[in-house]
């Protein structure tokens, strides 16, 4: 192990990591969103749109993120519609964390007490009131474990996006070792800087879901 050469590869993988890091907001942003949406859709029938909910996730959950990619990278632009390789990273990982988001937000909304929605209307709450102040935040803490989970899985997934040419931290390992040879710190390096962005992600998700479980029985 040269360790000359790992300090002088160290800034390369800042800025590695720092796009592995972009494109994690992104995705992790958008996949929560588009999960919002499809497990309303699906949890309350919404005629027309619960159908195309179901084929979205069935679709999403049963394709690989590296065919999605490649679809959005090398098949659209056939039909005259180009996007950048970050654009398409993004887009792909919101399209497969979105099904995921959806089915763990659709179990949590789903487990929540209807007796509750039922006091909530008959003090006048509107049906949006309901959702938005009774039902979200209890099915939210509900999920939660399965959405930090979904999250630290798209973090990881990240490494897929390499294949369009986005230097994140598995494509600077790979022009790595493809110039210079050196196997063995690029692949250390790697290791580490992964050690080092999902780390603090899971005790920051260890940490929150503790506090939600205490707050659920009134001890916080």
């Amino acid at each position: 192990m040269d360790w000359e050469y790992v300090q002088e590869i160290i800034p390369r993988f800042v800025q590695a990591a720092q796009m592995t890091l972009k494109l994690s907001a992104w995705g992790v942003g958008g996949s929560l969103l588009l999960g919002v949406l499809v497990a309303l859709a699906i949890s309350y029938r919404v005629r027309v749109l619960q159908g195309l909910a179901r084929g979205y996730v069935e679709l999403s959950r049963n394709t690989p993120l590296l065919i999605q990619l490649f679809f959005l990278y090398y098949g659209l632009p056939k039909i005259g519609i180009h996007w950048d390789g970050f654009v398409c990273g993004v887009i792909a990982l919101t399209f497969l964390g979105g099904s995921y988001m959806a089915e763990a937000l659709r179990a949590g909304l789903e487990a929540v007490p209807h007796g509750q929605v039922e006091s909530a209307t008959a003090i006048g709450l509107t049906k949006v009131q309901v959702l938005r102040y009774v039902v979200l935040p209890q099915a939210l803490a509900i999920a939660l474990p399965a959405l930090t989970a979904n999250a630290l899985f798209l973090v990881k997934e990240t490494s897929v996006i390499n294949a369009v040419s986005v230097a994140e931290l598995l494509f600077v390992t790979k022009d790595i070792i493809g110039t210079d040879y050196m196997t063995n710190e690029a692949l250390f390096m790697l290791l580490a800087s992964y050690l080092v962005l999902l780390l603090p992600l899971s005790a920051l998700a260890a940490w929150v879901e503790k506090r939600m479980r205490r707050a659920e029985y009134g001890r916080a």
